[in-house]
């Protein structure tokens, strides 16, 4: 006969993919709540400090509430509505950077001075003016929701002066460097994922998690309207989420890129029958870009991949976000990127141009009528 669970225990079972193991409980609001380990005995732990630490925090009077506290609750029912990769930063930020300094101090009695004292300290140790803002970021929303529910009168970081930061110049490849790697991919297997990348700027999550329906051949156009969310979550899984923003976008990428993915999607059925019933998708059916054996790509083995073709051109290293945004001057003065890429690639066929989207938001640029015809 199965033993009943008592009163807060929850519910302890194998995870679906294997991988540990996970308990769920529910707190008082009804709010359902998740602890990951990789044995029973250690899910059993933490579930049994997970439920006292939210009976705890539920008991609190308001005027006895510390930061750490209030952190806590803001992490375990505020933040419902926020993407898995922010909630971990969250996560975090508060475990790493604010916890240690701020966490016994009573909420109401939290001040500008001490909370600026915190950022000069963490710019003294030696963290980037990125990560002070991020650092802000998150305890700002976590104190702006204690003043919308009268834990405080008014927000202590809305005065902090935080320090500038300086965006990294982006390096794109310019005329010479970009045929060097044209003519290097040709014929390789990866060539149709380093093709879309230079001339489409998708972020690398959109990369992996684009999927044929979203690849329309007939109107030339790519609906970015998702991505694949590398998860940073110890035991968690990969998903799907929405692009960054929240927001999709139709792309219309240039005549050739949807023949080289046109090409692409021909030798990606003919592998898939090849391989056979040996073909995993990982749960990810229809991905554009996969690894051999079917399996969805990770945003880092994408980045080496680029890498290591980079190196096998002779081009120096240059950053994904470098490759998203080709040389802008060049580009612009006489199409230079479409005109190599035909030559490189031999297209004899007449293109009529109308939009480019491989450049930045900032520098898009319109051709408004080119016809180029090369042997």
């Amino acid at each position: 006969m199965a033993k009943k669970r008592a009163n807060g225990e929850g519910n302890i079972r194998k995870r679906e993919d294997r991988k540990g193991w996970e308990a769920r409980f529910y707190d008082e609001n009804g709010n359902r709540h998740s602890v990951y380990g990789k044995t029973q005995a250690e899910v059993r732990k933490r579930l049994s400090e997970a439920v006292k630490e939210a009976s705890e925090a539920d008991d609190l009077d308001d005027d006895d509430l510390t930061v750490g506290q209030w952190l806590a609750i803001w992490q375990r029912d505020f933040l419902g509505n926020v993407k898995p990769g922010t909630v971990a930063s969250y996560e975090m930020q508060v475990r790493v950077h604010i916890l240690p300094i701020l966490g016994e101090i009573k909420l109401t009695a939290l001040r500008t001075p001490v909370v600026q004292r915190l950022y000069n300290q963490k710019l003294a140790q030696g963290l980037s003016p990125k990560s002070i803002n991020n650092i802000h970021g998150c305890l700002h929303r976590a104190l702006d929701i204690a003043v919308q529910i009268g834990y405080l009168t008014k927000n202590p970081t809305s005065a902090c002066i935080l320090p500038k930061v300086h965006q990294v110049e982006i390096h794109p490849l310019d005329t010479p460097e970009l045929k060097k790697l044209l003519n290097s991919i040709q014929g390789d297997e990866n060539e149709a994922l380093i093709i879309t990348v230079i001339f489409t700027g998708m972020r690398s999550g959109e990369l992996i998690g684009l999927t044929w329906d979203c690849v329309d051949f007939e109107n030339g156009i790519i609906r970015v309207t998702k991505q694949l969310v590398q998860p940073r979550k110890k035991g968690a899984s990969f998903a799907f989420g929405t692009p960054k923003n929240g927001k999709g976008r139709t792309l219309t990428p240039a005549p050739f890129v949807m023949e080289i993915l046109k090409k692409h999607k021909k030798e990606q059925s003919i592998h898939r029958l090849q391989v056979g019933p040996a073909w995993d998708d990982g749960g990810f059916p229809n991905l554009v870009f996969t690894q051999p054996g079917g399996n969805h790509f990770c945003q880092w083995t994408v980045c080496r991949i680029l890498q290591k073709k980079l190196e096998d051109a002779g081009i120096e290293k240059h950053r994904f976000h470098d490759l998203r945004h080709p040389d802008v001057k060049q580009a612009t003065k006489n199409n230079e990127y479409l005109i190599e890429f035909l030559k490189i690639m031999r297209i004899d066929t007449l293109l009529q141009v109308h939009y480019s989207p491989f450049l930045s938001a900032k520098a898009s640029w319109r051709v408004v009528s080119i016809s180029i015809r090369l042997s």
